[in-house]
C-alpha cells in the first residue's frame, strides 16, 4: 500500500446552512489499497460524508483531502473531473440517466473520461465486453442492454448504476447503501463482485451500510458514532 492514504480528513466541520452542526470528525484516514465499511443508522450523516469525499457537495469545507488533492482548493469543474477520473460512486439514488439505455448509462464514464476508458478497454478489449462483463457478474442479461433504464426494475437499476461505478478501473469507490434494492441472493453476487474489483484495480473501497453481516467482508469496520463526535441524526 501506498503511505499517502487515499482519503484524509482532519478537523473536519460541516453543516447545512440554518441547520445544526452535522459532522464533527477530527481525524479519518482510508489506505490506498484499503476497504472500509462505514456503519451507522439512517440519517446520521453518512451520506453527507460520503457526498464531501466524492466532492459532489458544492460546500468545500476545509480538511477534505481526496486522491492526493485538498478538495477545498477545487473548483467545480475540476473537482467534477477528478471524480469522473478517479473514483467511481455508487449513489444512493443512483443518479442514471433514464433516456438512455443500459448500456449507454453503464459506458458514460468511458465516453466522458478517457483514463476510465483507456483502463476498461486494456482490461478486456473493448468497451461493450467491459459492461458485458459488469452486467453478467451482476446477473443483468443481453437483452436488457438496449432498454431504457426508466424501464427497469428499482433492483436492477442499482445493478446498472454499480457497472457504471466499476467500469474503467477507478482508483476509488465509494458506495452508499448499495445492496439497498437487492434481495439477499442479488446481495451475496454484487458484494462478491465489488470486492473482486476492488482487489483486481487494487483501488480503495469506502461503502457505507447498516446491515451488520457484511462486516468480515471488509479490512475494516467503522461505526460512524465514534468517527463523528456530535453524534446529531437528522
Amino acid at each position: 500500500m501506498e503511505s499517502v492514504p487515499t482519503v484524509a480528513i482532519r478537523n473536519l466541520r460541516f453543516g447545512w446552512p440554518k441547520q445544526p452542526s452535522l459532522l464533527c470528525v477530527e481525524a479519518f484516514d482510508i489506505a490506498a489499497g484499503e476497504m472500509v465499511l462505514l456503519q451507522g443508522p439512517s440519517g446520521c450523516g453518512k451520506t453527507t460524508l460520503l457526498g464531501l469525499i466524492a466532492g459532489v457537495i458544492a460546500a468545500r469545507p476545509a480538511g477534505v483531502r481526496v486522491l492526493g488533492h485538498e478538495l477545498a482548493s477545487l473548483g467545480a469543474s475540476e473537482r467534477d473531473r477528478l471524480r469522473g477520473e478517479q473514483m467511481g460512486v455508487i449513489f444512493q439514488q443512483f443518479n442514471l440517466l433514464p433516456f438512455l439505455s443500459v448500456m449507454d448509462n453503464v459506458l458514460l464514464p468511458t465516453r466522458l473520461f478517457a483514463p476510465r476508458c483507456e483502463a476498461a478497454i486494456a482490461a478486456h478489449g473493448d468497451l461493450l465486453s467491459a459492461a458485458r462483463y459488469l452486467l453478467g457478474k451482476l446477473g443483468l442479461t443481453s437483452d436488457l442492454e438496449t432498454r431504457a433504464v426508466a424501464q427497469l426494475s428499482v433492483g436492477q437499476q442499482q445493478r446498472v448504476a454499480a457497472a457504471r461505478a466499476l467500469i474503467g478501473a477507478p482508483r476509488l469507490i465509494i458506495a452508499d447503501e448499495p445492496t439497498s434494492a437487492l434481495d439477499e441472493h442479488h446481495q451475496a453476487e454484487f458484494l462478491s463482485l465489488l470486492i473482486a474489483q476492488t482487489r483486481s484495480s487494487k483501488a480503495t473501497l469506502c461503502m457505507v451500510s447498516h446491515q451488520r453481516g457484511f462486516a468480515s467482508l471488509f479490512d475494516r469496520t467503522v461505526e460512524f458514532s465514534a468517527l463523528n463526535s456530535l453524534g446529531h441524526v437528522v
